[in-house]
């Protein structure tokens, strides 16, 4: 079987270490290793940081194969998949603000981090109105409707074996928003089987996400891949590395003179 995986980080930001140890897993396992950058965030994803990926990965001589799959010039694709979901009911219209979502979670018995469904039960004539009279509104998807759509479901984790899936347990999570048409739930498990990836591999921070994508492959007809979520890096404080850890990115470690097998052969013994 050939191995198909990627690396998809945002270029919200320069690589840390963290994400250079996720993307020299990838590229250990696969006989092909594809880069995507998933920038459909537009406002925070930044060209200077998408051209500091491909320059973090040469120096480190981890080599991509085919071209770079660039998220935001393929808003398109990504319709075309939310429409099809929308036509069998699954999606609907949330009006609900920031504000008003955090003050309902607070409330007593509210579930922990979950949107609390103050819109699923809207009527058709009520969400009509709302939309009639420009009230701003996201698409949520209708996660327990989904499920009963699907039917049971399950994924292999290489680090934990299979798993039945879960999606609850996100709630109804949101698939596009006013001013982002796309979610990185969709526009992940669109491009995974567009592009063929046999295992995902990827942090652990990310397993949660995991139960509701196996569910948008099986609305969307797409095929699961194998899974591996591997342990996060952490910093000097104990603390994952994020971001924010400047210290850490490839490019100020390049520039304080560490060569790429400093990195490599910590990665080795990791």
């Amino acid at each position: 079987m050939t191995i198909i995986s990627r690396f998809a980080p945002s270029p919200t930001g320069f690589l840390h270490l963290g994400h250079a140890y996720s993307a020299w897993m990838g590229r250990q396992r696969a006989d092909i290793w594809r880069l995507r950058l998933e920038d459909i965030d537009t406002t925070r994803c930044k060209a200077e940081f998408a051209q500091g990926i491909q320059e973090d990965l040469a120096w480190l001589g981890l080599v991509w194969d085919g071209d770079i799959r660039v998220q935001s010039t393929h808003f398109s694709d990504y319709a075309g998949a939310l429409e099809g979901l929308q036509a069998r009911g699954l999606l609907y219209p949330c009006f609900c603000t920031r504000a008003e979502i955090a003050r309902a979670q607070s409330a007593p018995h509210a579930a922990e981090g979950l949107y609390p469904g103050t819109c699923r039960h809207l009527s058709e004539r009520e969400r009509a109105r709302r939309i009639a009279s420009g009230q701003p509104y996201a698409l949520r998807l209708n996660t327990e409707r989904a499920c009963h759509a699907a039917g049971p479901l399950r994924f292999f984790d290489e680090t934990i074996g299979w798993v039945c899936a879960q999606p609850q347990r996100l709630g109804d999570v949101v698939l596009a928003r006013k001013d982002t048409p796309t979610s990185y739930h969709l526009c992940v498990v669109h491009d995974d089987s567009l592009q063929q990836i046999t295992h995902v591999i990827r942090g652990e921070d990310l397993r949660e996400a995991t139960h509701i994508q196996v569910l948008l492959q099986a609305l969307l007809g797409y095929a699961t891949p194998v899974y591996r979520h591997h342990n996060l890096l952490a910093g000097p404080d104990g603390k994952r590395l994020a971001k924010r850890d400047k210290a850490l990115t490839l490019r100020a470690l390049r520039e304080a003179g560490r060569q790429p097998s400093d990195i490599l052969n910590q990665f080795e013994v990791a």
